[in-house]
This record gives C-alpha cells, sequence and structure tokens, in this order.
C-alpha cells in the first residue's frame, strides 16, 4: 500500500516514514507526487483541517492521502495554541518564533499550572470520498527553557515527566511510542485493521 503525506514538515515527514515502513507501508511526500497549492485551514479543530487536507488532496492526485493536524495545547491558556501552534507568533512553522511567543506568554506560571498537552488529529481520505479519522495526545509539562536536540516544534519545551526528559530528549523510536501522533497512527492502523480498504 502506498500513501501520499499532505505535509512539506521534513519532522513528521520522517516521523510517518518511520512509522509506516516498520508496517510496510510506503509513504511518500505529497512534494514528490505533485505541485499542488496548500489549501486554506478553514476548520475549528484539528480533526476539521486533517479531514479538510486530506480530502484536497486526495481528489487532486486520485490517491488514497494521510493529513494530520496537530498542536501544543496550554491548559493555563485557556488551551492555546491549538490549532494555532504552527502559526502562533504570526509566521507560519517558525519554531524558534513559536517557541518564545509560548515562553513569554506562559511567563509567571508555575508547577502545575505549566500542565499541557500535545494532540493530533489524522484524516485518511481516499479519491473516492471514504475516510478514517483518529486522534492521539500526549501529556506533559510545558517549560521556559529548551532542552535536547531531536523532534521538532515545541519538543525541546515539552517535558514528559514520566520519561524524566523533554520530547526533543527522545529518540525516534522512544518518541513514536509515547507521542500524540505514534498513538493516532497506531488508532488508524487498529481501524484499517478492522475495515476493508483496497
Amino acid at each position: 500500500m502506498k500513501i501520499v503525506l499532505a505535509t512539506h514538515n521534513q519532522g513528521k515527514i520522517r516521523e510517518f516514514r518511520k512509522i509506516f515502513s516498520d508496517m510496510g507501508v510506503e509513504a511518500v511526500p505529497i512534494s514528490e507526487i505533485a505541485d499542488i497549492p496548500e489549501p486554506e485551514e478553514t476548520g475549528h479543530t484539528f480533526e476539521e483541517n486533517a479531514l479538510q487536507k486530506a480530502r484536497y488532496y486526495a481528489g487532486k492526485i486520485h490517491m488514497p492521502v494521510l493529513s494530520d493536524d496537530s498542536g501544543i495545547i496550554a491548559h493555563a491558556l485557556g488551551d492555546r495554541p491549538g490549532i494555532y501552534s504552527a502559526r502562533f507568533a504570526g509566521q507560519h512553522g517558525n519554531d524558534e518564533a513559536n517557541n518564545r511567543k509560548l515562553i513569554e506568554e506562559l511567563r509567571g506560571f508555575t508547577g502545575e499550572d505549566r500542565k499541557g498537552h500535545y494532540a493530533c488529529a489524522i484524516a485518511l481520505a481516499w479519491p473516492d470520498g471514504r475516510n478514517i479519522t483518529v486522534e492521539g495526545r500526549c501529556e506533559g509539562i510545558i517549560r521556559d527553557f529548551y532542552k535536547g536536540n531531536n523532534g521538532f516544534g515545541y519538543d525541546p519545551l515539552f517535558y514528559i515527566p514520566s520519561l524524566g526528559k523533554t520530547m526533543a530528549e527522545l529518540t525516534m523510536e522512544e518518541k513514536n511510542k509515547i507521542s500524540h501522533r505514534g498513538k493516532a497512527l497506531r488508532a488508524l492502523v487498529s481501524k484499517l485493521a478492522s475495515l476493508r480498504f483496497d
């Protein structure tokens, strides 16, 4: 089975390819299939955005397309930045600016008030209109200093108390076991196993 990944984020592409290769599924980024403008994200939830993007690309290239929408949620900030995580500081995909803004907005919060979670919704859409959606989440503490060189996005700030490490200190294998994206993908695989899709 070949699945097209509706993302240009190299960090996500690495994670998806690793997980899918272990399952014997070929994952190919959309950039290797066609040069298609990205759709505007107009959903109000991670799931709505993921499904919107997967359906859009599946209709354009006539292949199964997987899309995810994910982000970090700081409980003390009224569950922000949420679906705006990638453009929290204004410019889409500027990890450093987004991290600095999150640190600044959480300034003054300590201990339990720094709790948050990563959330991920994954949608897999077929050209004929069929689709599957799943979600996963990972709980942690959002710190105000960086640690670790792995991962991407908010990973250097996101501390997992049960492991004593930030997401950016984990190997790819460790991260895929506990991450929001890893959990959502396992839920997707479970759904695929119970359904018959060509």
